[in-house]
C-alpha cells in the first residue's frame, strides 16, 4: 500500500471480490480471516457497503453482493462496446460477414456490439441485444468451450443453423480480459464456413481483448 492509495477503500473492493467469488456469501468471520483484519473492520466495512447496496446480508448473517452493482454494471457494456469497434468493423469488412461482440448475461448470450458489412449485396441482420442460450451458437458454445481451457488457449468455434435456419457463425471467445467473460464472432448466410474465417476470427478477439487490457 503506498501513500497515494486508501487503504480502506482497497479493503472494501477486496471486499466486493471475495463476495462476487462465492454463490453462498462470506460471513464476517470469513472475510475477517481473508482479508488479515479483525472483525470490527469488517462490521464497517460491510456497513458502508450495505448504504451504497453493493453488499447485502441474509438472515443467517452471510454477506452477498448486493443489487447496487447491477447499476455499475450496466454501464460497463458501453464502454467495451467502444472498445470493440474497430476490430469489429476490420473483422466485417474483411469477411463480408457480419460481425459481433457477445458477452455472458446469467445464462445467456448477449450481443453487445454488432457491426454489418458496407460492401455485400446481403447479410445477416443480427442486432445488439439479442440474447440466445450459451449452448446453442457459435458465440455461446466459444465462451463455453473456453471455460474448459484453463490454459486460455486460442480456438475458434464454428456452428450451423442452430440460431437461424441457413446461417453459419464462428466465434472466438476473449481471453485474458479479467471480469468479461465474451465472445467475438460473425454469422453468415451459408451452409459451410471459408476455411480462413475460423483464424480471423480468432485474431478479431485477440485485438479485442487486448483493447479491454
Amino acid at each position: 500500500m503506498t501513500a497515494e492509495t486508501s487503504q480502506t477503500l482497497d479493503r472494501g473492493l477486496r471486499v466486493l471480490k471475495l463476495l462476487a467469488d462465492t454463490d453462498h456469501g462470506l460471513t464476517v468471520t470469513e472475510l475477517s480471516n481473508k482479508l488479515g483484519v479483525n472483525r470490527t473492520v469488517v462490521y464497517r466495512l460491510l456497513a458502508t457497503l450495505e448504504q451504497h447496496a453493493l453488499v447485502r446480508r441474509d438472515l443467517g448473517g452471510r454477506a452477498r453482493v448486493g443489487l447496487g452493482v447491477l447499476r455499475l454494471g450496466r454501464q460497463v457494456h458501453p464502454l467495451v462496446r467502444e472498445a470493440a469497434l474497430p476490430a469489429l468493423r476490420s473483422l466485417a469488412e474483411d469477411i463480408g460477414a457480419t460481425a459481433h461482440l457477445t458477452l455472458v448475461d446469467g445464462n445467456d448470450a448477449l450481443a453487445v456490439a454488432v457491426v454489418e458489412p458496407t460492401w455485400t449485396d446481403y447479410h445477416v441482420a443480427y442486432r445488439a441485444g439479442f440474447r440466445h442460450p450459451l449452448d446453442r451458437g457459435a458465440a455461446g458454445r466459444a465462451i463455453l468451450a473456453a471455460r474448459q481451457k484453463p490454459t486460455g488457449e486460442a480456438a475458434f468455434t464454428l456452428t450451423h443453423g442452430e440460431l437461424e435456419a441457413g446461417a453459419s457463425g464462428a466465434a472466438a471467445a476473449l481471453v485474458g480480459v479479467t471480469g468479461v467473460e465474451g465472445s467475438v464472432g460473425v454469422v453468415m448466410l451459408s451452409d459451410s464456413i471459408p476455411e480462413r474465417v475460423g483464424p480471423r476470427v480468432v485474431d478479431a478477439a485477440r485485438e479485442v481483448a487486448e483493447a479491454l487490457r
